[in-house]
């Protein structure tokens, strides 16, 4: 083989996120890769090509600033194209790029600028009351908008030369921190294209045709995962600025949304509109749902309105750069088992166990996987990430159930089983049976301290729009259907729950209550 200049040698068979990203370009141009939406509901359309010469711009601008491989890139802002270039960007100079939650205060930020060691920082205006006193010395910040763009404009918008590798970290993600202190998750570009998304097309049936409502923040895996799958299969994002049921509606009749992958609360949300119905809804053939149980009330609404549409549910982790398993049912009644705690079976590249507290095969007990999809370690944390690195398993802190036929069934996370009266009680188990009450909307249980039980059961409630039950009903509905020491010994009866940005329960903060 003829000797090659250093640069061709690397890109010569490189698997890399951008590169994919550039494929497209050349072989797609025309395609429509986002159409967003901004806050002002001015719509933009933008092909392969467009991103990629756009972002081809970003890295240009962020070597100008000094980013080469190994650096770290930061973004405070909502969803929008801009993001996506920056993101891809960063990655095509070698360099890792972290979302910031734009809920964060300034204290949080700081610390999250400061422990992935960013060195620039792109930011949407907005944020000015909780960036400005956050910025470390010597980060740079770049505002989104039109001097940014002036800036874009003055570097060519050609493909840089870097020389990076399939191993080379692409996404910092902290964890969502739902039950403790976040944790950065280090993903390197070969679990994408190695793992990720084969695992995305075979099991969740996504390809270049697909047109995707995409209201998932990009600081959370599943927003910057999904977004860097959806790409790298060439489909169709939709970006919302914002995530409002009502403007949501309006867009997915519009767009032809074919899938939809958000929480149970934001279905839930969407059905409750004036607007919700076949007209709205009736093109879309996947709703995907994460992050919490999905309510017979939700399914069925839903089947009314598009009644050929499949529900998919699936469960991931950060550590595995997002997809583990995925089932599809249609109504609860395909749900092996009749189980609503099913989330389906491994994808393509992943193996798993079910272990118990000893490390041996059970049929209820910790889910422990591998697959060329798992992250490299936890950023500056060798303590957390050898205590989820195992005997050559990632432990997932995961309680599921396994049937003969390989389906797996979410019991429960270890931190959220509840120890009460020297008894385990599953919370997921009593949220279910809460849930089958007509009059709920949504339930939360979790043990808080007691000098009896050691942990009481204990539910938080909200019940659906123009229902009322009492608390002494909700306790009567549980004791005939849970063993006694399941049942919840106090039952509250709130207006909301505390959640993340995707809408999961804040159980961490119930507990203080």
């Amino acid at each position: 083989m003829p000797e090659l200049a250093p640069q061709h040698r690397n890109v010569l068979g490189r698997a890399t996120i951008g590169d994919q990203l550039r494929r497209h370009a050349r072989t797609r141009p025309g395609k429509v890769a986002i159409i967003s939406y901004a806050a002002d509901g001015t719509r933009r359309e933008t092909t392969y090509a467009e991103l990629d010469a756009r972002a081809n711009r970003y890295a240009h601008l962020l070597r100008a600033y000094g980013v080469e491989r190994g650096a770290r890139v930061a973004s405070l802002a909502r969803n929008s194209v801009e993001v996506v270039a920056a993101y891809y960007g960063a990655l095509k100079l070698g360099a890792a790029f972290t979302g910031i939650n734009p809920a964060h205060r300034g204290p949080e930020v700081a610390h999250q600028i400061t422990h992935s060691g960013a060195a620039i920082v792109f930011a949407d205006t907005e944020f000015d009351d909780r960036l400005g006193s956050a910025l470390p010395e010597g980060v740079v910040r770049l505002d989104y908008g039109r001097e940014l763009d002036a800036a874009l404009d003055a570097v060519p918008d050609t493909e840089p030369e870097a020389e990076l590798d399939e191993n080379d970290v692409a996404l910092l993600v902290y964890t969502s921190g739902t039950e403790a202190t976040p944790k950065a998750v280090l993903i390197p570009h070969r679990n994408y294209l190695a793992s990720t998304a084969p695992a995305w097309s075979w099991g969740l049936d996504i390809g270049p045709n697909d047109t995707w409502l995409f209201a998932m923040p990009f600081h959370t895996i599943a927003g910057i995962g999904s977004m860097t799958s959806l790409t790298i299969m060439g489909a169709t994002l939709v970006l919302l600025a914002a995530v409002e049921p009502s403007g949501a509606l309006e867009i997915i009749g519009r767009e032809r949304i074919t899938v939809i992958a958000q929480t149970p609360t934001f279905y839930l949300a969407l059905c409750g509109q004036d607007g919700f119905g076949a007209a709205a809804v009736g093109q879309v053939r996947r709703c995907m749902t994460y992050g919490g149980q999905i309510s017979r009330h939700v399914i069925e609404a839903w089947a009314a309105a598009a009644p050929e549409v499949w529900w998919g549910t699936y469960w991931g982790q950060s550590e595995l750069a997002q997809l583990g398993t995925v089932g599809f049912f249609r109504t609860l009644d395909d749900i092996p088992d009749g189980d609503p705690s099913w989330i389906g079976k491994p994808v393509t590249h992943l193996e798993v166990r079910v272990v118990d507290a000893e490390g041996r095969d059970a049929e209820i007990g910790e889910l422990i996987c591998r697959s060329p999809s798992v992250m490299l370690g936890y950023l500056d944390d060798p303590e957390r990430t050898a205590h989820v690195f195992r005997d050559g398993w990632v432990h997932t802190g995961d309680i599921v159930r396994v049937d003969g036929a390989g389906n797996l069934f979410f019991q429960d996370r270890l931190s959220d089983m509840i120890k009460s009266g020297g008894m385990n009680v599953s919370s997921q188990e009593v949220e279910r049976v809460v849930h089958d009450h007509p009059a709920v909307s949504r339930a939360a249980v979790v043990g808080l301290p007691d000098p009896y039980w050691s942990e009481a059961v204990t539910a938080f409630v909200i019940l659906r729009d123009g229902k009322s039950t009492t608390a002494q009903d909700l306790l009567a509905h549980c004791k005939g259907r849970l063993a006694g020491y399941k049942v919840p010994k106090v039952v509250h009866i709130v207006d909301e729950l505390p959640v993340d940005p995707q809408g999961k329960i804040l159980k961490r903060v119930l507990r203080t209550t």
